[in-house]
């Protein structure tokens, strides 16, 4: 088994464990991939999602011994994702050859990088909502090598992240991105030490489950779904994702606070 789940109460951790490879997928494990983002993503139990490489790889990037797979178009148009409009008007959506990278997760998935996470890879850490390195881990379109071009979001979420300009430097010349660069840059969120990754995406994981989750979750979508709309569509966008939380967890965490708790910023005991 390549994918399993371990679980810490409202956290779930998905572990990708192709260590020979690198981590790098097969046809099989992206399926097993996403099956296990949606059974999470439908699970009420389930807060927060980690998804972090076993053996010290994030994810090489497809593994180019399946490469006969990306001639196959009618087996990704079989394997189809449900309610996902793509393209626009279809009910339903052809997986992406890396797996999940076409899911819009409506629970925080945060991605906890160690060591490479190129390619493919790469793209399935931009599908994050944040990514976590460690001090080795590196980005890479390292596909560039081979004539294989990004087609699990890379080009639609890197500019997003860091700038059109910047995004077509990294793109076409295929370099390592590094750590250090990628925390600078806005590619990731934090970088802990070597080893540590998933530790401090899970304790990550941990402080956002244990927040009132209705208004997190109606400011998570404001954010993504943001994208592309005008200051005014936005606006609304926000007001009627947001105003459905205020009369329920709204007034029940100002009686919270009117009872002494949280003062000075405290988030220790809310």
């Amino acid at each position: 088994m390549t994918i399993r789940i371990e679980r810490d109460g409202k956290v779930a951790t998905v572990i990708h464990s192709r260590i020979e490879a690198r981590n790098a997928m097969d046809p099989d494990s992206a399926v097993a991939l996403t099956k296990a983002f949606l059974q999470l993503d439908a699970d009420p139990g389930t807060a927060a999602i980690v998804f972090w490489g076993e053996g010290g790889a994030f994810c090489a990037g497809w593994d180019l011994k399946y490469a006969q797979a990306f001639t196959e178009a009618e087996r990704f148009e079989a394997e189809i994702v449900e309610g996902l409009a793509f393209p626009p008007g279809d009910a339903s959506a052809p997986r992406g050859p890396m797996g999940p990278s076409r899911l819009e997760m409506s629970k925080p998935l945060i991605a906890a990088v160690e060591g490479p996470a190129v390619a493919g890879g790469m793209e399935l850490a931009l599908w994050c909502d944040v990514r976590v390195m460690a001090e080795d881990a590196y980005f890479g379109v390292y596909c560039r090598r081979w004539g294989i071009p990004l087609i699990d979001g890379g080009t639609v979420r890197l500019p997003r992240l860091v700038g059109q300009g910047r995004a077509l430097e990294i793109i076409m010349t295929g370099r390592k991105v590094e750590a250090e660069e990628a925390l600078r840059i806005g590619l990731c969120e934090k970088v802990v030490p070597n080893g540590g990754a998933r530790a401090a995406a899970e304790a990550m994981a941990q402080e956002i489950a244990r927040f009132p989750q209705g208004a997190m979750l109606a400011d998570r979508a404001s954010a993504i779904s943001g994208h592309g709309l005008t200051v005014r569509e936005a606006l609304a966008r926000e007001w009627e994702g947001g105003v459905r939380t205020i009369a329920t967890e709204g007034a029940a965490g100002a009686g919270r606070f009117a009872s002494g708790k949280g003062r000075g910023g405290d988030f220790s005991s809310i």
